[in-house]
């Protein structure tokens, strides 16, 4: 039984996300089942452990093998507080005053058998031997989350700081997976939505944690068949899936290709179906061009902000004054119109994912520094900071990505932003690796960009980004504020979503204004370019969410290319 979470619950989750159909939005349609779906993945998966890695080149390729505890409803992803059960009956009522969360594991889900044509090592062919098709309990669901939240001595969780809330996990039997709370909180369940949360088998980790980096085997839609790292990974339809009559398809491709001019020629030129990341304003405009109706383009505002992070520890940026001056330089309200038309860039917001019910108005924002609607009112009181601070003369070195879209083409604008001030800047890029190195060292850059990325719309945990950098874990401008630290736990630890919102304008007025620490630029703007024979799939205001393949289905089932 599948069941939307609780409307208490959803009170304190997430907002709706308006998705724009564009061409080849139809009523529905009765699935066809067969064929093979293309397409392409612009990353290469450092790893397919999804509860170490951070990177959605993790998540498009392994999340069709893995099944989730809860997940968003990926029948209507474009609303993240329909959040229903995967691995569970139905969506549990907290007990305990909140404290308590009982979930039923369904019966019959087992564990993936060696697919037919698998490539795979005579070793992890023993393993498929000792483990596929035995069932899937909440003994296995007992040790992922455990290895999520309380990871054992090697192991490294990325979203382990997600579960502060979590006292302990418990399976008193088979069927029964329960979560004990420290204190009621509204962040809870959307973080167990996390796509990332792959359910492994507890025999694989008991033999060994770090199997699951290198290697497959999980309970979800599909089953796996082969992986060559930097080329391809192939699947073929788990016939004992749990969801009745999923998925549709016999099988999936993929290619891994990095460059943007490859994933588009590959729906162009029908080698692919669809990629699922997205792509700029121009592809688009270009592609449904030569296309037509064989393409069809889904929109959606998206879950990712790029910021703009001064090095809050070396001069002249410990002065909050000259860190105002650059925030109020850039015209945020003019940038939107103008990048919406060449990059993924576009909605303006604040520290919240906009149009959440947590996210503050267009009033609200134009009260903090760089938001004001008068843009040379601003760029006047900056000039003013400056002269004040004694930077009148200031030049400073932009560290950046180089990554293009959307990276190197904002940044490349804030340039200009802050040459209308007098400030002198020159860019350094780097590419991804080097890039988080100099981030973390929180030494060798005087302004960096960055960016805040989240899977689940989960806005009470997602703003950790902006906690002192010795508790947030991805806080790179340098500071430390325990005001800031503890008007995080007060909006974690109260159930009153009126309360929840009165924190999080004060929270961010200090963060953004009168400390202005570090800065959102703008909001992302996600477009999915897919070949029109591809039906089932609805965008999600995240690139993480909605990928485990296993609603989709092909108008034209028989289709026999092949992308490897």
């Amino acid at each position: 039984m599948r069941s939307v979470i609780s409307k208490s619950a959803i009170a304190l989750a997430l907002g709706v996300t308006t998705a724009l159909w564009v061409g080849g939005a139809a009523a529905a349609e009765t699935p066809k089942r067969g064929g093979t779906l293309l397409y392409v993945i612009p990353s290469n998966p450092p790893s397919a452990d999804a509860h170490r890695e951070t990177t959605f080149g993790t998540i498009h390729p392994f999340a069709q093998f893995y099944s989730v505890l809860i997940r968003v409803n990926p029948d209507n992803p474009a609303s993240p507080t329909d959040i229903v059960c995967d691995l569970c009956t139905e969506m549990p009522k907290p007990t305990n005053g909140g404290k308590k969360y009982t979930f039923k594991i369904r019966k019959g889900v087992t564990w993936h058998k060696t697919a037919a044509g698998a490539k795979v090592s005579e070793d992890v062919k023993k393993v498929y031997d000792q483990v596929g098709g035995t069932p899937l309990t909440a003994q296995d669901v007992k040790a992922t989350f455990d290895r999520i939240i309380f990871p054992p001595e090697g192991v490294k969780s990325a979203r382990k700081g997600f579960y502060t809330m979590v006292e302990k996990i418990s399976a008193p039997d088979d069927e029964t997976l329960v979560f004990d709370l420290k204190y009621p909180s509204g962040a809870f369940i959307p973080a167990l939505a996390a796509p990332y949360n792959f359910v492994y088998s507890k025999k694989v980790l008991d033999m060994d944690q770090r199997w699951v980096e290198k290697n497959v085997l999980g309970s979800g839609p599909f089953r796996f068949v082969e992986w060559q790292p930097g080329a391809f990974i192939s699947a073929e339809r788990n016939p004992d899936y749990y969801h009745e009559g999923k998925p549709y398809l016999d099988g999936t491709e993929a290619i891994f290709a990095k460059k943007y001019s490859i994933n588009l020629q590959a729906l162009r030129g029908g080698r692919a179906y669809i990629q699922f990341r997205g792509f700029p304003p121009k592809m688009r405009d270009d592609l449904k061009k030569a296309l037509g109706d064989k393409l069809t383009v889904q929109e959606s505002a998206w879950n990712c902000a790029l910021f703009m992070t001064p090095n809050n520890k070396k001069p002249p940026f410990d002065d909050v004054r000259v860190r105002r001056a650059l925030t109020l330089a850039i015209d945020r309200w003019g940038g939107s119109k103008y990048l919406s038309k060449i990059a993924i860039v576009k909605p303006v917001g604040g520290i919240v994912f906009p149009d959440h019910p947590l996210a503050a108005t267009k009033e609200e924002l134009e009260q903090i520094a760089g938001y004001w609607p008068d843009i040379e009112k601003s760029r006047a009181e900056a000039r003013r900071l400056l002269k004040e601070a004694g930077q009148e003369d200031l030049e400073f070195v932009f560290h950046n990505r180089a990554v293009d879209m959307p990276y190197k083409i904002v940044g490349t604008w804030m340039i200009d932003q802050w040459a209308k001030i007098g400030v002198k800047v020159t860019q350094r890029v780097q590419p991804t690796a080097p890039f988080y190195a100099t981030l973390r060292q929180k030494k060798d850059f005087d302004v960096s960009m960055d960016f805040n990325c989240q899977s689940i719309v989960n806005p009470l945990i997602d703003v950790s980004k902006f906690n002192s950098d010795d508790i947030s874990g991805n806080q790179y401008a340098g500071y430390q504020d325990r005001v800031l630290d503890d008007m995080w736990e007060k909006m974690n630890r109260t159930g009153d979503v009126a309360e929840q919102r009165r924190i999080m304008r004060a929270f961010e007025k200090r963060a953004l204004d009168e400390k202005a620490y570090q800065f959102v630029t703008l909001w992302w703007y996600r477009i999915i370019l897919h070949r029109s024979d591809v039906k089932g799939w609805k965008i999600s205001p995240s690139h993480y969410l909605n990928v485990d393949l296993s609603n989709i289905w092909l108008e034209e089932p028989l289709r026999s290319e092949s992308l490897k």
